[in-house]
């Protein structure tokens, strides 16, 4: 039998010396494995690894840029509206990920603008496989700052989250997500090194979709809102920019098995 978890960690990893959080690190640690990630890629097909340094660019302007503008404008718009400078106090918290999903599929639009050397759907397909690991790292994060919490349950591993003070048991959602979004990684990964994914445009990018934001969409029904909006809404904020995600994966998946099928 578990016994129910008492959640209290410090976000800070050394609060006294040096006040980097857990979340910052495991942020950062998924550039810097989805960097070494790529480079083996690049290497096996190729590609100058110059490349690679400025798609590593493209992608960390566009991630983190998404990432925020999609918070202040899919959850909070009327505040973040009304006070524009506060989108730039990205310290202060509030990152979506399907925000971030826009921002690296436009900074690499602009990049195959600039590096027609790949194109959108070669790097697409390649860099889930980096957004899948980075996305359990993150979920981490979150975990280590006891927030993206889950809705109260009565199962023995729930998790009571110490900072929020109102000592109910909940979902370890993080958790939950943190692990699906690595086994989702073990099979992108296994998908472009031993099916060879990588040689159909937007199946690899299509797979990513349908596990990631399918997940998601699923998950989102164990997990207490974001923002108290979304306690009137039959599906929040999150199942609703997950689902027209859902169906363009599906639709790049079936496109890519079509052009197999008529090649074969």
């Amino acid at each position: 039998m578990f016994a129910v978890v008492h959640w209290n960690v410090n976000p800070e990893i050394l609060p006294d010396l040096l006040p980097i959080r857990w979340y910052g690190l495991l942020f950062m640690s998924g550039f810097v494995f989805g960097y070494y990630l790529l480079e083996k890629v690049f290497k096996q097909e190729g590609k100058a690894l110059t490349l690679l340094d400025s798609l590593s660019m493209y992608v960390g302007i566009g991630t983190i840029a998404g990432a925020r503008l999609g918070h202040c404008l899919f959850y909070e718009p009327a505040y973040y509206l009304s006070n524009p400078i506060e989108i730039l106090k990205i310290w202060e918290g509030g990152l979506a990920s399907h925000g971030a999903v826009v921002g690296i599929l436009l900074a690499n639009y602009l990049y195959g603008k600039k590096y027609p050397q790949t194109g959108f759907f070669w790097v697409t397909d390649r860099l889930v496989m980096v957004v899948a690991l980075a996305a359990t790292l993150i979920r981490i994060g979150n975990l280590m700052n006891s927030e993206i919490v889950g809705a109260p349950t009565d199962l023995p591993w729930g998790f009571v989250f110490e900072r929020l003070g109102d000592g109910i048991p909940r979902h370890p959602s993080q958790l939950y997500e943190a692990l699906f979004y690595l086994l989702s990684f073990s099979i992108l990964y296994r998908a472009y090194w031993k099916q060879q994914a990588g040689k159909y445009a937007g199946r690899m990018f299509g797979m990513f979709l349908m596990l990631i934001f399918g997940f998601r969409f699923v998950i989102e029904f164990i997990k207490d809102v974001q923002v108290d909006f979304e306690k009137q809404m039959a599906l929040n904020m999150g199942q609703w920019l997950s689902l027209p995600l859902i169906l363009l994966g599906f639709w790049l998946w079936y496109r890519s098995r079509q052009s197999e099928l008529k090649g074969a």
